[in-house]
Protein backbone atom coordinates (compact mmCIF):
# COMPACT_ATOMS: atom_id res chain seq x y z
CA UNK A 1 0.00 0.00 0.00
CA UNK A 2 1.28 3.41 -0.91
CA UNK A 3 2.05 5.94 1.77
CA UNK A 4 -0.74 8.25 0.55
CA UNK A 5 -3.34 5.43 0.57
CA UNK A 6 -2.35 4.48 4.11
CA UNK A 7 -2.86 8.01 5.39
CA UNK A 8 -6.20 8.31 3.55
CA UNK A 9 -7.52 5.00 4.93
CA UNK A 10 -6.56 5.88 8.50
CA UNK A 11 -8.04 9.38 8.24
CA UNK A 12 -11.27 8.06 6.74
CA UNK A 13 -11.76 5.55 9.58
CA UNK A 14 -11.19 8.18 12.27
CA UNK A 15 -13.53 10.68 10.59
CA UNK A 16 -16.38 8.22 10.01
CA UNK A 17 -16.40 7.09 13.64
CA UNK A 18 -16.13 10.57 15.18
CA UNK A 19 -19.78 11.72 14.83
CA UNK A 20 -20.96 8.33 16.19
CA UNK A 21 -18.80 8.71 19.29
CA UNK A 22 -20.04 12.26 19.84
CA UNK A 23 -23.67 11.11 19.55
CA UNK A 24 -23.07 8.22 21.96
CA UNK A 25 -21.53 10.48 24.59
CA UNK A 26 -24.37 12.98 24.24
CA UNK A 27 -26.98 10.22 24.50
CA UNK A 28 -25.37 8.82 27.61
CA UNK A 29 -25.45 12.21 29.34
CA UNK A 30 -29.13 12.66 28.46
CA UNK A 31 -29.99 9.23 29.82
CA UNK A 32 -28.15 9.95 33.05
CA UNK A 33 -30.06 13.21 33.46
CA UNK A 34 -33.41 11.52 32.88
CA UNK A 35 -32.66 8.61 35.23
CA UNK A 36 -31.38 10.95 37.94
CA UNK A 37 -34.44 13.16 37.60
CA UNK A 38 -36.84 10.21 37.85
CA UNK A 39 -35.25 8.97 41.07
CA UNK A 40 -34.51 12.27 42.77
CA UNK A 41 -37.42 14.55 41.85
CA UNK A 42 -40.17 12.91 43.98
CA UNK A 43 -37.90 12.58 47.01
CA UNK A 44 -36.70 16.18 46.69
CA UNK A 45 -40.24 17.51 46.44
CA UNK A 46 -41.54 15.53 49.40
CA UNK A 47 -38.43 16.27 51.46
CA UNK A 48 -38.76 20.00 50.96
CA UNK A 49 -39.33 21.88 54.22
CA UNK A 50 -40.56 25.38 54.74
CA UNK A 51 -38.50 28.23 56.08
CA UNK A 52 -39.62 30.61 58.78
CA UNK A 53 -38.63 33.97 60.19
CA UNK A 54 -39.48 32.83 63.70
CA UNK A 55 -36.49 32.60 66.06
CA UNK A 56 -37.74 30.96 69.25
CA UNK A 57 -37.66 27.18 69.19
CA UNK A 58 -41.15 26.83 70.71
CA UNK A 59 -42.62 29.15 68.07
CA UNK A 60 -40.83 27.29 65.28
CA UNK A 61 -42.22 23.95 66.49
CA UNK A 62 -45.73 25.44 66.60
CA UNK A 63 -45.28 26.77 63.08
CA UNK A 64 -44.14 23.37 61.79
CA UNK A 65 -47.06 21.55 63.43
CA UNK A 66 -49.59 24.01 62.01
CA UNK A 67 -48.18 23.94 58.50
CA UNK A 68 -48.15 20.13 58.52
CA UNK A 69 -51.93 20.10 59.05
CA UNK A 70 -52.98 22.66 56.43
CA UNK A 71 -53.17 22.13 52.70
CA UNK A 72 -51.31 24.17 50.12
CA UNK A 73 -53.73 26.68 48.55
CA UNK A 74 -52.66 25.96 44.95
CA UNK A 75 -51.64 22.29 45.26
CA UNK A 76 -54.09 20.66 47.72
CA UNK A 77 -52.24 17.36 47.44
CA UNK A 78 -49.34 18.88 49.40
CA UNK A 79 -49.18 20.32 52.92
CA UNK A 80 -48.58 24.06 53.00
CA UNK A 81 -45.26 23.35 54.71
CA UNK A 82 -43.87 21.87 51.46
CA UNK A 83 -45.33 24.60 49.25
CA UNK A 84 -42.70 27.13 48.18
CA UNK A 85 -43.29 30.67 46.89
CA UNK A 86 -42.54 29.50 43.35
CA UNK A 87 -45.17 26.80 43.64
CA UNK A 88 -47.84 28.98 45.22
CA UNK A 89 -47.41 32.62 46.25
CA UNK A 90 -50.71 32.59 48.15
CA UNK A 91 -49.52 29.78 50.41
CA UNK A 92 -46.29 31.66 51.10
CA UNK A 93 -48.30 34.68 52.28
CA UNK A 94 -50.55 32.46 54.39
CA UNK A 95 -47.45 31.05 56.11
CA UNK A 96 -46.40 34.59 56.98
CA UNK A 97 -49.91 35.21 58.30
CA UNK A 98 -49.56 32.09 60.48
CA UNK A 99 -46.23 33.39 61.78
CA UNK A 100 -47.96 36.63 62.79
CA UNK A 101 -50.59 34.68 64.72
CA UNK A 102 -47.91 32.71 66.54
CA UNK A 103 -46.15 35.96 67.46
CA UNK A 104 -49.49 37.15 68.90
CA UNK A 105 -49.43 34.14 71.21
CA UNK A 106 -51.84 31.76 69.45
CA UNK A 107 -51.22 28.05 69.93
CA UNK A 108 -51.25 25.24 67.38
CA UNK A 109 -54.81 23.99 68.01
CA UNK A 110 -56.29 27.50 67.98
CA UNK A 111 -54.65 28.48 64.69
CA UNK A 112 -55.72 25.24 62.97
CA UNK A 113 -59.28 25.67 64.24
CA UNK A 114 -59.45 29.30 63.07
CA UNK A 115 -58.05 28.36 59.65
CA UNK A 116 -61.14 26.19 59.31
CA UNK A 117 -63.71 28.43 61.00
CA UNK A 118 -62.27 31.92 60.56
CA UNK A 119 -60.16 34.41 62.51
CA UNK A 120 -62.84 37.10 62.55
CA UNK A 121 -62.58 40.77 61.68
CA UNK A 122 -59.83 41.33 64.26
CA UNK A 123 -57.22 40.27 61.68
CA UNK A 124 -58.26 42.82 59.05
CA UNK A 125 -55.34 45.01 60.05
CA UNK A 126 -52.81 42.24 59.61
CA UNK A 127 -50.25 43.23 56.89
CA UNK A 128 -50.97 40.07 54.87
CA UNK A 129 -54.74 40.64 54.95
CA UNK A 130 -54.21 44.28 54.00
CA UNK A 131 -52.01 43.17 51.09
CA UNK A 132 -54.72 40.79 49.84
CA UNK A 133 -57.27 43.61 50.09
CA UNK A 134 -55.08 46.06 48.20
CA UNK A 135 -54.50 43.49 45.44
CA UNK A 136 -58.24 42.94 45.10
CA UNK A 137 -58.12 39.35 46.37
CA UNK A 138 -61.29 39.54 48.42
CA UNK A 139 -61.72 35.78 48.25
CA UNK A 140 -58.60 35.22 50.33
CA UNK A 141 -59.65 37.95 52.77
CA UNK A 142 -63.07 36.32 53.27
CA UNK A 143 -61.48 32.88 53.70
CA UNK A 144 -59.17 34.19 56.42
CA UNK A 145 -61.91 36.09 58.20
CA UNK A 146 -64.73 33.52 57.88
CA UNK A 147 -62.71 30.31 57.45
CA UNK A 148 -61.50 28.10 54.63
CA UNK A 149 -63.73 25.24 55.68
CA UNK A 150 -62.85 21.65 56.64
CA UNK A 151 -61.07 20.93 53.34
CA UNK A 152 -58.17 23.15 54.38
CA UNK A 153 -57.39 20.70 57.19
CA UNK A 154 -57.66 17.45 55.30
CA UNK A 155 -54.59 15.27 55.17
CA UNK A 156 -53.09 14.97 51.70
CA UNK A 157 -54.48 12.00 49.79
CA UNK A 158 -51.82 9.60 48.47
CA UNK A 159 -53.55 9.38 45.10
CA UNK A 160 -53.39 13.12 44.56
CA UNK A 161 -49.82 13.28 45.80
CA UNK A 162 -48.82 10.65 43.26
CA UNK A 163 -50.78 12.43 40.54
CA UNK A 164 -49.12 15.75 41.34
CA UNK A 165 -45.65 14.20 41.35
CA UNK A 166 -46.38 12.37 38.11
CA UNK A 167 -47.63 15.53 36.37
CA UNK A 168 -44.66 17.60 37.53
CA UNK A 169 -42.29 14.76 36.65
CA UNK A 170 -43.67 14.48 33.10
CA UNK A 171 -43.31 18.22 32.57
CA UNK A 172 -39.75 18.10 33.88
CA UNK A 173 -38.82 15.12 31.71
CA UNK A 174 -40.29 16.78 28.64
CA UNK A 175 -38.21 19.90 29.32
CA UNK A 176 -35.05 17.82 29.78
CA UNK A 177 -35.79 15.88 26.56
CA UNK A 178 -36.26 19.05 24.52
CA UNK A 179 -33.13 20.62 26.00
CA UNK A 180 -31.05 17.47 25.46
CA UNK A 181 -32.28 17.05 21.87
CA UNK A 182 -31.42 20.63 20.99
CA UNK A 183 -27.99 20.41 22.60
CA UNK A 184 -27.28 17.09 20.87
CA UNK A 185 -28.13 18.53 17.45
CA UNK A 186 -25.97 21.58 18.10
CA UNK A 187 -23.09 19.39 19.33
CA UNK A 188 -23.25 17.02 16.33
CA UNK A 189 -23.45 19.92 13.90
CA UNK A 190 -20.49 21.70 15.49
CA UNK A 191 -18.35 18.58 15.78
CA UNK A 192 -19.17 17.44 12.24
CA UNK A 193 -18.09 20.80 10.89
CA UNK A 194 -14.92 20.66 12.97
CA UNK A 195 -14.29 17.11 11.79
CA UNK A 196 -14.60 18.14 8.15
CA UNK A 197 -12.22 21.03 8.74
CA UNK A 198 -9.75 18.67 10.41
CA UNK A 199 -10.10 16.22 7.53
CA UNK A 200 -9.40 18.96 5.03
CA UNK A 201 -6.35 20.05 7.01
CA UNK A 202 -5.14 16.43 7.35
CA UNK A 203 -5.63 15.85 3.62
CA UNK A 204 -3.48 18.85 2.82
CA UNK A 205 -0.80 17.59 5.18
CA UNK A 206 -0.90 14.15 3.53
CA UNK A 207 -0.57 15.69 0.08
CA UNK A 208 2.41 17.72 1.23
CA UNK A 209 4.07 14.64 2.71
CA UNK A 210 3.43 12.62 -0.46
CA UNK A 211 4.80 15.44 -2.60
CA UNK A 212 7.87 15.68 -0.39
CA UNK A 213 8.34 11.91 -0.43
CA UNK A 214 8.08 11.80 -4.22
CA UNK A 215 10.54 14.68 -4.58
CA UNK A 216 13.05 12.95 -2.33
CA UNK A 217 12.63 9.72 -4.26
Amino acid sequence: MKLGDQYKTQSKKETSSYPTNVWFRSLSKSNLLVIGFCFLFPSLLLAQKTTTNLKEEAQIQTFLKVTENIRCICLPSLPIQSCSFNMCAASSYIKTFIENRIKDGMKEEEIISKMENGFGTSVLQDPIVVMFQENGNQGMVDSIVYGFGPKILAKPDDTWINFTLLALGILGLFGIYKFGTRKKKESISTNTKQSLDDLKSTTEQIKNKIRKFEEES
